[in-house]
């Protein structure tokens, strides 16, 4: 990353990319009477808009660049935390949507911490560690989720 704009142009993108794939795959779901694992991802759809409103007032007074969607600097050529459309389908478990969008947070989580430990610019570094940390807090809470779930499953 060049600078602090660049940075936040890229995290603007990462997060409306997530709250899309996450809204495409509730509507996926809905239209394959997967209500379990549509309303999941729809909760996280709204999760994923609300950060991407943080994301949004952070940039703030910045004058932020034109990115074309090619031009977008993603380690995997897709944006890090945007949910496999591919690994998902219509039979899908509740505990398969949880791990697939934990695949997608722990992607999001590197792509920030990759950043804060190889960036030379002091701000974009802080931005950052605070991106990665949100990031870590939302493996963190899937995390939980997918123990809560096994608990619930030994019990059953």
């Amino acid at each position: 990353m060049r600078d602090v704009a660049e940075f936040l142009a890229h995290a603007i993108k990462l997060e409306e990319d997530a709250a899309n794939r996450f809204s495409d795959l509730e509507q996926a779901m809905k239209s394959y009477g997967n209500l379990e694992s549509a309303a999941f991802f729809g909760k996280l759809a709204h999760f994923s808009r609300l950060h991407l409103a943080q994301a949004k007032r952070r940039s703030g007074y910045h004058d932020l660049p034109d990115i074309k969607e090619g031009d977008y600097v993603w380690s995997a050529g897709d944006s890090p935390e945007a949910t496999s459309m591919e690994a998902s389908h219509y039979l899908m478990t509740i505990d398969y949507s949880i791990q697939l969008a934990l695949d997608g947070e722990r992607s999001g989580y590197q792509f920030y911490q990759n950043i804060a430990n190889t960036t030379a610019d002091q701000e974009i570094r802080v931005m950052a560690i605070e991106f990665a940390t949100e990031e870590a807090e939302h493996v963190m809470e899937l995390e939980k989720w997918i123990n809560a779930r096994a608990k619930e499953l030994a019990t059953s």
